[in-house]
């Protein structure tokens, strides 16, 4: 590849929406979610003079992006689609530039937008991930190269040191690895409300296909043997459902506790932790299996000054990382300063900051005395395009497991027109096969996915995917998004 950084334009950027219902309801944190739309972005780019095309796609879930308890779906879906309107008309009004000053241009004008209209960070950075996605796909198919190694070789001309001043002496030769991850370990997610056992599965959690649902018979199909298991912050709940699912995984399970912000504090997280650890067989389940404790603070008492206190007097505390809270540029180096041991990477936070996020770690580990942790985390991820474009960032991270649930929540790709499901199975057959019912699902062997054929593609899905069965939208009008989008609505 030639070393001259590629330059970019985004001429045009149409939205189209296909709607999506669970397999059974999701519970996570205060949200339980039945059904999503899930939004395609098609833009045209004109790279060094020549148009490319480019997609991305990502669901929109309830209550992630924010946590606000009184509001409905309805009421919060209008602030996700504007972060996305706004950022694409930033793009389309910047000039021609390399994909990162592109990048810093769009991130500094969305953040300043979304500041003065009461939008978090972390929603802000929606709408400048997808466009990032959208640009680098484009990229990587006029180059004809997959994205590590456009990333590796930085013809996206990210210059670390502008995103963070203390990564000015790193690479990202040095940062990354050299190859990327030729699979990944499935981490499979034990919802709050996911039964465990068939004897648990109900009218409200059966589903009507033939899919593995409950955990017993997803460890069976799967072969899985890391898991993230979600506490809800009530004792009276966890510490029982603790130790079934410690009877159920074994000694020789490894696994995450995804805390999903239901503690007031570090502290209030701590007095659980120890009655939990005066359960004989809690205790070994956490002493032999867990990896990481995963944002157990509310995000707005994630960087509180007592944290610190909290941390110091806590010696042997397990590892602790952000999630929900890493919502800005300066997250992660303020919570290792804090005492925290690192971050999760999705690309719905973004794919530069995953970047800068592996680089402070790689920086940090090397002089820190406690262990740093990249995770690799995702909600409700669905093939074959968000999927498939995170997975193929997870893997030039280096991340070796990672949450995987969307194939769990949705069945498989048989929501989308079979002119998608057919490409999908003809060019990645290592990573999707075909349900006996006659949809694409993920291929799971050995709790491992195979990454070869993606790890070839340009960024996400090797073939360029016909879209044209899907509604198109207007994002400024959520009351034709929502018709659109959502099931049966």
């Amino acid at each position: 590849m030639t070393a001259t950084l590629p330059t970019l334009d985004l001429k045009q950027v149409d939205f189209r929406v296909l709607p999506m219902r669970t397999r059974f309801p999701f519970k996570y944190g205060i949200a339980s979610l039945t059904a999503l739309p899930h939004l395609v972005l098609q833009a045209t780019v004109e790279v060094n003079g020549t148009l490319a095309d480019g997609i991305t796609s990502e669901g929109l879930p309830p209550k992630w992006f924010t946590k606000a308890p009184d509001t409905t779906f309805e009421q919060d879906l209008p602030a996700m689609l504007a972060v996305i309107e706004n950022a694409v008309n930033v793009a389309l009004a910047s000039p021609s530039a390399t994909f990162f000053n592109l990048w810093r241009n769009l991130y500094d004008e969305q953040a300043a937008w979304a500041s003065a209209e009461g939008h978090p960070p972390l929603l802000a950075n929606l709408g400048v991930s997808l466009v990032e996605r959208a640009l680098l796909d484009a990229l990587c198919r006029h180059l004809g190269h997959p994205i590590h190694e456009v990333i590796r070789e930085n013809l996206i001309g990210i210059r670390l040191g502008d995103v963070r001043p203390g990564l000015n002496d790193l690479s990202l030769a040095e940062a990354l690895p050299e190859k990327p991850r030729p699979t990944i370990i499935a981490r499979h997610t034990i919802g709050l409300g996911d039964p465990l056992t068939t004897d648990d599965v109900t009218d409200e959690t059966r589903a009507d296909d033939t899919l593995p649902l409950d955990l017993e018979s997803c460890i069976r199909s799967y072969k899985l043997n890391y898991f993230k298991i979600k506490v809800c912050g009530d004792l009276a709940t966890d510490l029982p459902r603790l130790r079934t699912i410690a009877d159920l995984l074994g000694p020789q399970a490894l696994f995450t506790l995804d805390g999903n912000e239901q503690y007031a504090s570090i502290a209030a997280f701590r007095e659980h932790w120890e009655v939990w650890r005066e359960d004989e067989k809690v205790r070994t389940f956490l002493d032999t299996g867990l990896l990481l404790v995963e944002q157990p603070a509310h995000r707005d008492e994630t960087f509180a000054p007592e944290v610190a206190a909290d941390f110091s007097c806590w010696p042997n505390r397990p590892s602790f990382i952000i999630d929900e809270a890493d919502g800005s540029l300066d997250s992660l180096p303020n919570a290792l300063d804090l005492g925290y041991d690192g971050s999760s990477h999705k690309n719905c936070k973004g794919i530069v900051k995953g970047i800068s996020n592996a680089a402070t770690l790689a920086q940090a580990g090397a002089s820190r005395k406690r262990p740093v942790h990249l995770s690799g985390e995702d909600l409700a991820n669905v093939g074959p395009i968000a999927l498939l474009q995170d997975l193929a960032i997870m893997a030039t991270l280096g991340i070796e497991h990672v949450e995987r649930n969307g194939h769990h929540y949705f069945k498989g790709l048989s929501a989308w027109p079979e002119p998608i499901q057919e490409p999908i199975l003809a060019h990645h057959g290592d990573l999707y096969h075909r349900h006996p019912g006659g949809y694409p699902t993920l291929r799971i062997e050995n709790g491992r996915l195979d990454l070869a054929t993606l790890n070839s593609a340009p960024f996400g899905p090797a073939p360029n995917l016909n879209l044209s069965n899907l509604a198109e939208v207007d994002l400024s009008d959520s009351n034709s998004f929502i018709r659109e989008g959502l099931p049966d609505v």
